[in-house]
């Protein structure tokens, strides 16, 4: 890639994030050392690694990586057989802790990374050998080895006793009156005590220091000599000890140093992908579908250093129907964020880092991105802002090829406006030519007109609000923009008649053009206006048509409901009357009546209910087979089986065109297709009243209207009884064609009464209801009306 573009899209502060989300330094390196691949596999297996990194973060948070130290030396060192210091050895330690805490931390996952984790060898007793012999660099364990808790023992013992005998001469009245502190001190690794420099013959013993003025001398006294001889000895056994220890740890950690050499490397790998991991988390972005077919498709995209409050997400796409796209619009409108938006975001995506836009983003995978972007005007080198642009086009078209991506700010510009207008065309129209995918800014009308002449050629604006004077960033493909000086000019208090004086300068066709650009954005805006109505319009649609759904599905079952429960009632009511019948009979027959007579009367009746019962009896599928029914044959008024739902019912209405019938089912009415339907003869409607003479006086009363109240008691029951009771009540009700009831609760707490009107609020077919008025029981009662 060319160094000089990466550094204009200011790729380095991407990496430098990128860096400080790794924990060890050779991870950091590896981020440093990122650069942009041109191998679709090899991207997209990067991209596959960070995408699955990502997953284990959302599910499980991340795993520390900050004690993965680079521990190669060490390990080159124990291939030869030499031994390792205590602060090696803790490295080696720190390592396999941070292997086994990774290897642990995720669960089981087939994803690119689970090799990786696999391949993991954690060596947990090489690491708790280490950690038990060693605290710190500077601290060897007493567990280490049982001669060393001896040694140190030992050493405790011996201090204890000069401790002793100096206190005793710190005591002693004799010497106190020699002694400059009443301390003891340490003086070349031996106990010694402060004496005053004219006292020094009368304390027997070794001097050892003295102080910087000469009044205080150091000596150590002959009844601890060889105690503090007996201490250095045990010191020295000490460092012997710990050099075997650390020579036996070294010679355990050298029969591991493949398994030392492959978990580091592991451990570094992962750190660098779980640090592009945590840089998508950041960024929230999303990973990237890459193509070798020179397209480009980013879909709200952010400019990674922008910051997120004031970031504003772009649509852009070429390559596919054009492959040069020329970018207009005022200054500080977003043109160059454009820019380098694409540029970066291309350069993440190759070096295997997710972008921040959406979901199935495209990106092209281009051998070099060539930018020349920004005032380049060197002092140094004589060069005028021109010649600059024109130093770095030439190089550029040096070499880029159809594999290249070129991005051009202000093509042109800096030069006279005729001659850089046509410089400009020139060597667009020579990378066009070329089939060279490219993107460029400009203020010239010439190279708009070129864009909207040219085949493959395609223009884009950054949309500026004049009456506000600021720009929304939003990047609108295929209408050319304005430069808006004339609006900006005059809002900002520029003389009217200056600009009038510019307006009269410029040449009709430059008028004529900007004219049709105004009618063009003026149109784009009114045609985004209505896309949005009919799209809220379309939403408001689909969202009633899914109520209406919901609601005729609710119908549907209710609808059901009742029928299935009337069916079952008029059963219920049957067979409590043959039963009634069979006992009147009985009775009968104590009368006298000859029992031959009496029971031919009593089959009758039950003959005659068990008719009744099959007919209203509840079937839960419709007859195996039936006499097809025609369109003709169906009258107003006419009995019909309605198969689907095995009930009997009216016909309300002639067939209509399409072969639907309405139907009338008790207080229902449906409308269904005319082969769902049965012609049924001799049919009696059951709310008829039936009766049964038995000794030619007897009656029972079978219509559902004369047995049902207008009133219901629910006074003493709960809540949920009361619900229940209600529930069935008024089915009954609406099915009898009860037009009013009235629901006793009573006054009470009013939780009964709360309970039933929160019932009453979700039964369909209740029209309205009120509490009771003063002469029809008040707030003890509540009236429904039904529809």
């Amino acid at each position: 890639m060319d160094y000089k573009s990466l550094k204009t899209l200011e790729y380095h502060k991407i990496i430098e994030k990128l860096s400080s989300y790794a924990g060890s330094e050779a991870a950091r390196k590896m981020c440093a050392d990122l650069k942009p691949m041109t191998d679709i596999n090899s991207i997209n297996d990067a991209l596959t690694q960070t995408s699955d990194a990502l997953s284990r973060i959302y599910a499980k948070g991340s795993v520390s990586f900050s004690g993965v130290t680079n521990i190669i030396d060490s390990i080159k060192r124990l291939e030869v057989g030499s031994t390792l210091n205590t602060h090696e050895l803790l490295n080696i330690s720190a390592v396999l802790t941070t292997a086994a805490a990774a290897k642990s931390h995720y669960e089981e996952t087939n994803d690119s990374l689970t090799d990786y984790f696999n391949s993991l060898e954690p060596l947990t007793p090489l690491n708790t050998q280490i950690k038990n012999c060693i605290i710190s660099e500077e601290e060897i364990s007493d567990d280490a080895s049982g001669t060393l808790r001896d040694i140190r023992r030992q050493m405790r013992i011996s201090a204890d006793r000069i401790h002793t005998e100096l206190n005793k001469i710190l005591n002693s009245p004799s010497t106190r009156s020699c002694l400059q502190d009443y301390v003891i001190t340490m003086r070349q690794g031996r106990y010694c005590l402060p004496v005053k420099a004219e006292y020094k013959s009368q304390i027997a013993g070794m001097i050892h220091d003295q102080s910087a003025t000469g009044s205080t001398i150091f000596i150590e006294p002959a009844a601890v000599v060889k105690l503090n001889n007996d201490i250095r000895e045990l010191e020295l056994k000490e460092q012997a000890e710990i050099e075997r220890i650390l020579a036996a740890l070294s010679a355990e950690a050298s029969a591991y140093t493949d398994e030392l050499q492959s978990d580091y490397t592991i451990l570094v790998t992962l750190d660098f992908i779980f640090a592009k991991a945590q840089l998508s988390k950041f960024y929230k972005c999303s990973c990237p579908i890459m193509n070798t077919d020179k397209y480009i498709n980013i879909k709200k995209g952010r400019h990674p250093l922008i910051p997120a409050k004031t970031v504003v997400p772009i649509d852009i796409y070429l390559g596919k129907d054009f492959n040069l796209l020329i970018v207009t619009g005022p200054n500080t409108g977003g043109k160059t964020v454009s820019l380098k938006t694409v540029g970066l975001l291309t350069l993440m995506a190759q070096s295997g880092l997710h972008i921040p836009a959406m979901d199935h983003s495209q990106i092209a995978v281009f051998d070099n991105i060539f930018a020349d972007i920004g005032d380049e005007q060197s002092i140094e080198q004589s060069l005028s802002t021109f010649s600059s642009h024109m130093t770095n086009t030439v190089s550029i078209l040096k070499e880029a090829d159809e594999n290249s991506l070129i991005l051009f700010d202000e093509i042109g510009a800096g030069t006279d406006p005729t001659e850089g207008a046509a410089l400009a065309i020139a060597i667009l129209s020579d990378l066009h030519n070329k089939d060279i995918t490219t993107m460029a800014t400009t203020h010239y009308s010439e190279i708009k007109v070129f864009a909207l002449t040219t085949e493959g050629v395609e223009n884009a604006s950054c949309e500026f609000d004049v009456a506000t004077l600021s720009p929304t960033y939003r990047l609108l493909i295929g209408v050319p923009g304005k430069s808006n000086a004339f609006a900006i000019s005059r809002k900002l208090g520029l003389p009217s008649y200056i600009i009038d004086d510019a307006s009269s300068r410029i040449d009709a066709n430059d008028i004529h053009f900007e004219d049709l650009l105004t009618d063009l954005e003026n149109s784009r805006i009114t045609i985004e206006k209505e896309q949005a109505e009919i799209k809220e319009y379309k939403d408001q649609i689909r969202r009633l048509k899914a109520e209406a759904a919901a609601k005729s599905k609710r119908l549907d079952e209710r609808t059901d409901k009742i029928i299935r429960k009337a069916n079952e009632e008029a059963a219920e009511i049957l067979r409590e009357a043959k039963e009634y019948a069979d006992e009147t009979i009985k009775t009968m027959n104590k009368h006298g009546m000859s029992v031959k007579e009496l029971e031919k009367q009593r089959s009758a009746v039950r003959d005659k209910m068990n008719k009744r019962q099959e007919k209203l009896a509840v079937k839960t599928t419709a007859p195996k087979s039936h006499k097809p029914v025609s369109a003709a044959e169906l009258k107003e008024g006419m009995h019909v089986r309605v198969l689907s739902m095995n009930v009997i019912g009216t016909i309300l209405s002639a067939p209509n065109p399409k072969g639907e019938v309405t139907v009338g089912v008790g207080s229902l009415t449906t409308k269904t297709k005319v082969n769902n339907l049965e012609i049924v003869t001799g049919y009696k409607d059951p709310e008829e009243k039936t009766t049964i003479k038995t000794g030619g006086s007897s009656r029972i009363k079978m219509s559902k209207s004369a047995s049902i109240s207008p009133e219901i008691n629910l006074l003493g029951l709960t809540v949920d009884e009361a619900v229940a009771k209600l529930d069935k009540y008024l089915d009954d009700a609406y099915i009898a064609k009860i037009a009013q009831v009235r629901i006793v609760h009573g006054k009470g707490t009013g939780a009964l009464r709360n309970g039933v009107a929160s019932y009453l609020k979700g039964v369909p077919y209740v029209k309205s209801f009120r509490l009771g008025e003063v002469g029809e029981g008040d707030a003890g009662v509540t009236i429904v009306e039904f529809k």
